[in-house]
């Protein structure tokens, strides 16, 4: 039985509990900071992705798949890209350039399938790229209004940072699908779970011992902070639990592509899209999303 329709609604589900995990974050800047709200998904998720993979391999009967140095190495690479991109992204974010760095950020499914098809041999074809291409330029419609991009620019600098953490952010995609393709054998469920916690623990490993080093103020905050933080976990757990999904069924730049909906789930979270008039800017931003998408699913490479 084909299953491979799965990474679709899993893509999908993914996008909702990102954008819910983002709002979390955001009412978390407000005790923790920027860096402490961000350091929530990687401390508070790590638990949440232990129980996802105790629970499938429960249900499935299967061993945790073995451990290599293909699997540990594209793992960690995945692991520290991903961390890269979210600290490049703050520091372009600090130079007050929000919309700037949201525009060039989403340059990310455009790297992830020139990435992949380099490092993972993705198949690439330009019926792929055109869809994503158009589906980018929709989230860049919604994202940057009109004469916001001049006066909040701030020059070169968060130009290059924006586009710099979409490359790394591409690359953690592209980590972390190499890491489950080099896992071996096991149902991709059993291969996206364990992919996800080996890499969720690195990452809160990682940042744990960062704050206890450096900022153990930030490390009190953050454990005081456990009853907000439990959601933000669980959304960005599920939110992972689903991208990795979608990893372990069909080519990377295909997910993030899709994934490309979540500002759809965004606005509608905001409420932007309801109960309030919407642009012809944004209506058109909403179409090239859609459509983009949808051409992905006519164009895109199998595998």
């Amino acid at each position: 039985m084909d299953l491979t329709w799965i990474w679709i609604p899993a893509t999908i589900a993914a996008c909702a509990a990102q954008a819910g995990r983002n709002a979390v974050q955001r009412s978390l800047t407000e005790t923790l900071g920027t860096l402490g709200a961000t350091q929530v998904r990687f401390l508070y998720g790590f638990p949440f992705a232990l129980l996802f993979l105790a629970i499938i391999l429960a249900s499935t009967g299967e061993r945790p798949p073995a451990v290599n140095g293909g699997f540990l190495a594209y793992a960690f690479a995945g692991a520290v890209a991903q961390i890269t991109a979210t600290g490049l992204m703050l520091a372009a974010m600090r130079e007050r350039a929000f919309v700037v760095v949201t525009a060039w950020t989403k340059t990310e499914p455009l790297q992830v399938a020139v990435f992949a098809f380099v490092v993972l041999g993705d198949p690439l074809s330009l019926g792929a790229i055109g869809a994503i291409m158009l589906a980018s330029l929709g989230v860049v419609l919604l994202s940057v209004k009109p004469g916001a991009t001049a006066s909040a620019s701030g020059g070169v600098k968060p130009v290059l940072l924006g586009l710099v953490s979409g490359a790394f952010f591409a690359l953690s995609a592209v980590g972390f699908r190499g890491a489950i393709l080099a896992a071996g054998e096991g149902s991709f469920l059993a291969l996206a779970s364990w992919t996800l916690a080996c890499s969720l623990g690195m990452q809160a490993l990682m940042l744990f011992l960062w704050m206890l080093l450096f900022d153990r103020g930030l490390l009190r905050s953050c454990l005081r902070a456990w009853r907000a933080s439990l959601w933000g976990g669980l959304l960005g757990a599920t939110a992972s639990q689903g991208w990795f999904i979608g990893f372990s069924l069909t080519a990377a730049a295909n997910v993030r592509t899709l994934g490309l909906l979540e500002i759809l789930f965004a606005q509608l979270l905001s409420g932007k899209l309801l109960g309030q008039r919407t642009t012809g800017r944004d209506a058109a931003g909403v179409g090239l999303v859609i459509g983009g998408v949808a051409l992905l699913m006519l164009w895109m490479p199998r595998g």
